[in-house]
């Protein structure tokens, strides 16, 4: 005969058996495969905004976007020449006041051939009512300031750059370089004068001295040679002697070749600045 403590633990094995008989399929319903998750309906983004930004943090919404990656603000426009039209003969005084002296005349129309001036401004005033300018044929050479109220405006981004010593004249356009070319400067008796100048006249020749085109500048010659009859304005023109290109040759004009002044005409408008340096 069975004690009853080895009846009772009998009977405990065998509930415990039959509560995990009965337990199996729950357990194999909680521990079994994961389901496939139910799809989720992507979020649409421009494409600028679906990859990842590089730091780690992945695709973001456009909202989030805006705050994590500002756009990077706008370059700067390049500052080009002012340039203004003169309707009139116009008081230059030595300081940007009313009361101040007056210097010189800034004349309505060029010295030869009455080409309605346009004149480089070199420099605004603070308050933007006057600029200061090249009073264009007197020597010496002398800078002031004019009113600027109601004159008509623009800009241009190109500039003649003379180099004397070099014998060579450079385009820019915002500083940049376009093109160069090789030039006759003036004669050791009648050498070119050094200054900031501007374009005054755009004139058409039918060839001979000149070429079949100058731009008249604002600077005039001093030192013409001796028995010269052909008026004191610079000028930057063609010849009929390319030979002299590139020397010390000229009464104090600079001579090019006809090709370059093809190059020339279309960037070189009324008041382009033309540099001038030993």
């Amino acid at each position: 005969m069975r004690s009853p403590i080895v009846l009772r633990a009998s009977w405990v094995a065998t509930a415990v058996a039959s509560v995990l008989a009965l337990a199996t399929p729950v357990a194999t319903s909680l521990t079994g495969p994961t389901p496939e998750p139910t799809p989720v309906a992507r979020e649409t983004r421009p494409p600028e905004l679906s990859e990842p930004f590089g730091d780690g943090m992945g695709a973001v919404s456009a909202g989030q976007a805006e705050v994590a990656a500002p756009s990077a603000p706008e370059p700067a426009a390049p500052k080009g020449h002012l340039l203004v039209r003169v309707p009139r003969d116009m008081a230059v005084r030595a300081n940007p006041n009313p009361d101040a002296s007056v210097v010189g005349t800034m004349p309505s129309g060029s010295k030869y051939y009455d080409v309605p001036i346009t004149a480089w401004v070199e420099d605004v005033s603070p308050d933007g009512r006057w600029g200061r300018v090249e009073i264009p044929y007197v020597w010496p050479r002398r800078h002031g300031w004019i009113l600027l109220r109601d004159l008509a405006r623009r800009t241009t981004g190109v500039e003649v750059q003379v180099d004397l010593s070099e014998h060579r004249i450079t385009v820019t356009r915002f500083g940049r370089s376009l093109f160069g070319m090789p030039a006759a400067t003036g004669a050791v008796i009648s050498p070119t004068p050094p200054g900031e100048y501007f374009v005054t006249d755009r004139i058409a020749f039918s060839g001979g001295s000149l070429g079949t085109f100058a731009f008249g500048i604002s600077g005039i010659q001093p030192n013409l040679p001796p028995g010269w009859n052909g008026g004191n304005q610079l000028a930057i023109h063609g010849t009929n002697d390319p030979s002299s290109i590139g020397r010390s040759a000229s009464a104090g004009c600079l001579r090019v070749s006809e090709r370059s002044l093809d190059r020339l005409k279309p960037l070189l408008a009324l008041g382009t600045p033309v540099l001038v340096v030993r």
